[in-house]
Parts: C-alpha cells; sequence; structure tokens
C-alpha cells in the first residue's frame, strides 16, 4: 500500500497543481501558509460545521450517555456524555475516489 503525502510532499503538489491551473507560480511557502490557514479556520469553525466543498464537513457532535457492556466480562457499564468531531465526506469526493454507483 502506498505511503500518504507528508505536509511538505501536500504543499509542493498544491503548489504546481495551482501554478499549473492558473498560470501565476504559488510558491511551496504558500501553499503551505494555505493549508496552515485552512486547518486553524476548520478548528475554530467546527462548531458551526465546516465545509470545504467537494470534499466534506466537520461537525461538532453531542452524544448522550448510554449504557455499554464490558466485553471482558459482560458486565453492562454506564459510558458518559462527550461530544465528539466528525467528518462527512461529500457526495462528489465519493464518486472521484470510487467512482459513481451503478
Amino acid at each position: 500500500m502506498a505511503k500518504s503525502l507528508t505536509k511538505s510532499q501536500t504543499a509542493a503538489k498544491l503548489a504546481e497543481l495551482v501554478s499549473k491551473s492558473t498560470g501565476a507560480e504559488m510558491s511551496k511557502k504558500t501553499a503551505v501558509a494555505a493549508l496552515d490557514a485552512l486547518v486553524q479556520l476548520a478548528y475554530k469553525e467546527a462548531k458551526n460545521k465546516f465545509t470545504i466543498p467537494g470534499l466534506g464537513k466537520i461537525e461538532l457532535k453531542n452524544r448522550k450517555k448510554r449504557m455499554g457492556r464490558n466485553p471482558a466480562t459482560g458486565q453492562p457499564i454506564e459510558i458518559p456524555a462527550k461530544r465528539v468531531v466528525k467528518f462527512r465526506v461529500a457526495k462528489a469526493a465519493k464518486d472521484a475516489i470510487l467512482g459513481p454507483k451503478a
């Protein structure tokens, strides 16, 4: 299985793609700054559902407390309420990666 891109590899590819599509040169340093800004914005706005068009949506959800079971002993246990971060992949991203449903 192929390894995922590092941050600097991602920034280099982003700079290359932007330069090709716009004709304006984008430096790797500018691409890193853009990625960092996007990540910081996503962290700040996650409570309001942050959407990256064509990729997906980050949202904050509140889970209620519930009853679970200890798999080792079978004893019922109470799982406390908590807040979780969820990422929902956009349909366009699913179709682009997996191909359209048959």
